[in-house]
């Protein structure tokens, strides 16, 4: 393809594919010419994926979460005195949609209802004004008081309710403002959880020390939604059997719930102050503090708390932070929980890459300056336990200094990497700035956590607060493959320090299944899939019994349709794990796996790209509703609304290549020999 050359040579329709390619598979055990009708199928959807671009470079899908961030918005206009009437209209639309017909709201797309997520939307249609009396009201009032009552509901969904007067704030786990103090050698500090649990929980202590009570009219209360009276109820958190750990957090709780009003006031302020100058110093970007929703909405309320309004600087930053995270359409809107326009620009760029875009195209061009814009080189919270690092890493988010991560980095490394970045030798020095920040953070055990160092205080996720059961930053294997695939594809191989402990870590994380855990993507095809394609570059003998475990693995969970779907709830239940409605990006995930490792020519690898093509839609891409993102398992899901875009035509891409005998973009990069990116001061921390 050339820059002139439009990618639209094909608005072919899906009869025209069924008739050309699908009807005879065993064509595909010879090689497929460029002009068939995968190929016309590859250009479509190049074609409106270039077409996305904006004209500063990015490209940025829309981020969907669950029913939780529009509702908690819509509380916080209120609890602000900044209600827009006209969008909080079109909010209440977006959470009428999305409530299932059992009356509840679930946390991902067809899941089951959440009883959280139910008790927050309730609660923010009822101060919008909806009549409790309506049938989106009643069937959720029924709900929540058949699962336990508004009671049952999670510790972030208790702190609103204490918050808008709903029950008291003796409800919520203790938070003593002086934790702030907490030495990090001690049992729990602030520096041993992560960086989300870090910029939610710092505002945090300040709306816990001021306690404030937001008091609602009194047809806007939910008392109907709890079994007991709110206002009598205690201590929620109960012992478990066979969990004394927890068990003793709980009793270290009511503790400190006594001791805590007998703080000295001047240690109480002594300890606002700093946590006041933690936050401020945090939200001084324009991307807002943190980059997400949360964290955000929890600073801006703890500077209302301490007496500023929108005249502050950092107050107006922070609002306006918030605001960007909306998505006004004509029907609906809808409250987003971050943006993802490094991770969409990379993946992008990847895919086009493979697709045969000329490495020169101003598309590219546009997207490596803007990326290069993006790059961090601010020490942020990880510098605690690497304070000779230097940074070179990216974001995830427009603007995320002080937490740049592992994951975009590398992604961003290898996007650069397949369009010739590494010959320019001021980009190449950058380039090196950032592999050796990935490889400075590698964890103790061999394995790589998304924002810290060994950030693996696993048992801090006992104590009350932490109920979300994601307090800490562990090593995971998805990490752990990324970060092997983009070294392996810089040239190093298995005698490179960095790659042989994570090796190591990778094999010892193995599920007897064959399959790895997906932390940051559902699920166990997620995590099997950045192994094995780091597995690939690294060009490992995929006879080896652990890696043909998981190529079985992977091939006895394609569906019927020859497509891969995992559903959010193997989470909950790993025997589920692999076992869902197909979709377009996890079926690319297996391809882009099975092929790394040797499968192109299997026939299962031939059904799942019959899927992809069975299923494109007539602009190029592919429909999927389904969440496959993961923000933390059991309680938190993503909608990346690109996935879609850039994963099946990534796949779809490779497969083209391989069939017809060429490299793709990455086996190009690599088999060009080791890039000289010059010395490493650090190898391993």
């Amino acid at each position: 393809m050339s820059d002139e050359a439009p990618l639209t040579d094909s608005n072919t329709a899906t009869e025209e594919l069924l008739s050309s390619v699908l009807t005879e598979p065993q064509q595909f055990h010879t090689p497929v010419p460029k002009t068939d009708s995968l190929s016309k199928a590859i250009n479509q959807a190049a074609s409106e994926l270039i077409g996305r671009q904006d004209i500063s470079g990015w490209w940025r899908f829309d981020l969907e979460a669950d029913a939780t961030i529009p509702s908690e918005y819509m509380l916080l206009q209120h609890f602000m005195g900044t209600v827009d009437t006209e969008r909080e209209s079109r909010l209440v639309d977006y959470l009428h949609s999305r409530q299932m017909a059992d009356g509840s709201w679930p946390l991902y797309h067809a899941g089951p209802g959440n009883i959280s997520a139910t008790v927050k939307a309730y609660f923010a249609l009822k101060v919008a004004g909806e009549d409790p009396t309506t049938e989106v009201m009643k069937k959720a009032r029924q709900w929540v008081l058949t699962h336990g009552g508004a009671e049952n509901a999670n510790v972030f969904t208790r702190f609103t309710l204490a918050m808008f007067g709903q029950a008291p704030w003796r409800i919520v786990p203790c938070m003593p403002m002086e934790i702030i103090f907490l030495p990090h050698w001690f049992f729990f500090s602030l520096s041993k959880v992560s960086y989300w649990s870090r910029c939610v929980i710092i505002p945090l202590l300040i709306l816990y020390a001021k306690r404030p009570v937001f008091k609602l009219k009194a047809d806007q209360n939910i008392t109907e939604l709890f079994l007991s009276p709110p206002q009598k109820l205690k201590n929620l958190d109960k012992f478990v059997k066979g969990k004394p750990l927890k068990n003793a957090f709980i009793v270290l709780d009511w503790c400190l719930k006594k001791i805590e009003p007998l703080s000295p006031n001047w240690l109480r302020q002594r300890a606002i102050d700093k946590a006041e100058g933690w936050t401020r110093e945090h939200m001084s970007g324009e991307g807002g503090i943190g980059g997400i929703y949360p964290a955000m909405a929890n600073a801006v309320t703890a500077l209302s708390l301490l007496g500023y309004d929108e005249n502050d600087p950092d107050m107006k930053r922070g609002l306006q932070a918030i605001e960007d995270l909306v998505i006004d359409e004509d029907d609906e809107s809808y409250v987003q929980p971050c943006v993802s326009p490094i991770w969409d620009t990379c993946l992008s760029i990847s895919a086009l890459s493979e697709a045969d875009l000329k490495i020169d195209h101003h598309s590219f061009k546009s997207a490596v300056n803007w990326l290069f814009d993006k790059q961090v080189f601010i020490r942020g919270d990880w510098k605690s336990k690497a304070p000779d690092l230097d940074c070179g890493g990216w974001a995830f988010q427009f603007e995320n200094d002080f937490y740049p991560d592992v994951d975009d980095t590398c992604s961003v490394v290898m996007a650069m990497l397949r369009i010739g970045v590494q010959n320019n030798p001021d980009k190449l020095r950058r380039i090196a700035q950032a592999v050796n920040w990935v490889i400075g953070m590698q964890n103790s055990d061999g394995g790589w956590g998304a924002f810290d160092i060994d950030n693996h205080y696993e048992y801090l996720n006992s104590i009350p607060f932490a109920d979300h059961g994601a307090l800490v930053d562990p090593s995971t294997a998805d990490l752990t493959g990324r970060c092997i695939e983009m070294l392996a594809m810089l040239g190093y191989d298995r005698s490179f320090p960095p790659i042989a402990r994570g090796l190591q870590f990778l094999q010892q994380d193995q599920h007897e299944s064959g399959a790895w855990f997906g932390r940051w993507g559902v699920n166990y095809i997620y995590g099997t899939w950045s192994v094995l394609i780091g597995l690939g570059v690294l060009a490992e003998d995929s006879n080896q019994p652990y890696i043909r475990k998981a190529i079985d693995w992977l091939n006895s969970v394609q569906n019927s349709d020859g497509g891969w779907g995992e559903d959010c709830n193997s989470y909950d239940d790993p025997e589920l794990r692999g076992r869902g409605e197909s979709t377009a990006s996890q079926t690319a995930w297996a391809l882009l796996g099975l092929m790394a490792v040797g499968e192109v020519n299997s026939a299962n690898v031939e059904r799942g790209v019959h899927y992809l093509l069975r299923n494109q839609e007539t602009n190029g891409a592919w429909k999927e509703s389904l969440y496959s993102g993961t923000g933390f398992p059991r309680v938190f899901y993503l909608r990346y609304h690109g996935y879609s875009h850039y994963f099946p035509l990534w796949a779809l891409s490779v497969y083209r290549n391989v069939r017809q005998g060429n490299p793709t973009r990455q086996e190009l990069v690599r088999n060009s020999g080791p890039i000289e990116l010059g010395p490493l001061p650090i190898f391993q921390n």
